[in-house]
């Protein structure tokens, strides 16, 4: 029913059916930024050794146990080396962010792997190509989501070891002359069965 408005209006307030106020609850087994963070997370630090610097850097992630399932909550990164800090610690917390976001997260894997350093990659222990020290970053992600099943590993047994037979039988003088894999960035490609093919993912120039 209208109503005469006798006095001046000095202000106005929205009212709003209080259903439309209530949080919608938020499964407890997912992750979702309005988890409040517990005071003790389960974690795994990685040591890792570039021949850019005399010292290492220490990745440490943390893990949130929801329902018996870990889900990455948070990283950090510490060195001697202070020369990357500011971006060091920027991207530890834009990472931390997006995991407590929730969500699939698995693409800053290969978004971290692609950045390549203008100044040139190098290689590390056992023929790895890395084109870059975010590259190797975005590996030991990609090596902790393997390890806590974030990133499931299809593994065929009868093609590991074959490959692991022909490695046997290359030799090490053979995969020193071996070409650098595209699909792994690891020294392992050689010629086999008249195509090229990687000793260490099995990936083939012919297939």
């Amino acid at each position: 029913m209208p109503q005469k408005i006798e006095q001046k209006i000095v202000g106005y307030q929205v009212v709003v059916k209080e259903s439309l106020t209530t949080e919608i609850p938020v499964p407890a087994q997912l992750m979702h930024e309005l988890l409040p963070r517990p005071n003790c997370l389960t974690g795994t630090t990685y040591k890792v050794k570039t021949p850019q610097s005399e010292h290492a850097l220490y990745i440490t992630i943390n893990d949130m146990v929801l329902d018996d399932i870990h889900h990455p909550y948070e990283m950090f990164i510490n060195s001697k080396n202070m020369d990357h800090f500011q971006w060091v610690l920027a991207l530890t917390r834009l990472v931390s962010a997006v995991w407590r976001k929730g969500g699939d997260s698995t693409f800053l894997v290969e978004e971290l792997k692609n950045v390549f350093d203008p100044k040139g990659g190098y290689y590390k222990r056992g023929g790895v190509y890395m084109p870059s020290l975010v590259a190797e970053i975005g590996t030991v992600i990609e090596q902790h989501l393997k390890s806590i099943g974030v990133i499931k590993v299809e593994v065929d047994e009868h093609q590991q070891a074959y490959l692991e037979a022909k490695k046997e039988e290359v030799g090490e003088e053979g995969i020193k002359n071996a070409e650098l894999c595209t699909s792994c960035n690891t020294k392992s490609l050689i010629l086999m069965d008249g195509c090229l093919t990687c000793l260490q993912c099995g990936f083939s120039k012919c297939n």
